[in-house]
């Protein structure tokens, strides 16, 4: 499995119904097992983005096809960042030429 770093921010729809964000999480983590992602954790963040969210997929259109799900909502926008753990770091940096 591969490991994902979700960014979000709440749209304004979002924001207005904020208080029904912790049943959406709960609502996220019955059918992320149908898209074959496993959501790791979820945190709300300050800054520039609102909350974030470390997931595992087993390829790149698995996560799409799960994040195009969620955001389809219209309560979140989202930016996905694939993660690489210290061992796959170490695999990279050993095959470089």
């Amino acid at each position: 499995m591969e490991t994902y770093i979700i960014l979000g921010r709440f749209t304004q729809q979002g924001v207005e119904t904020i208080r029904e964000f912790p049943d959406r999480v709960n609502l996220w983590k019955q059918l992320s097992p149908q898209f074959g992602v496993q959501i790791k954790g979820l945190f709300l963040v300050m800054g520039q983005y609102d909350f974030v969210v470390i997931m595992e997929a087993p390829d790149d259109e698995t996560i799409a096809q799960a994040m195009l799900s969620i955001n389809l909502q219209g309560n979140y926008r989202t930016e996905t960042l694939r993660a690489f753990s210290e061992n796959e770091l170490q695999g990279l940096i050993a095959s470089l030429p």
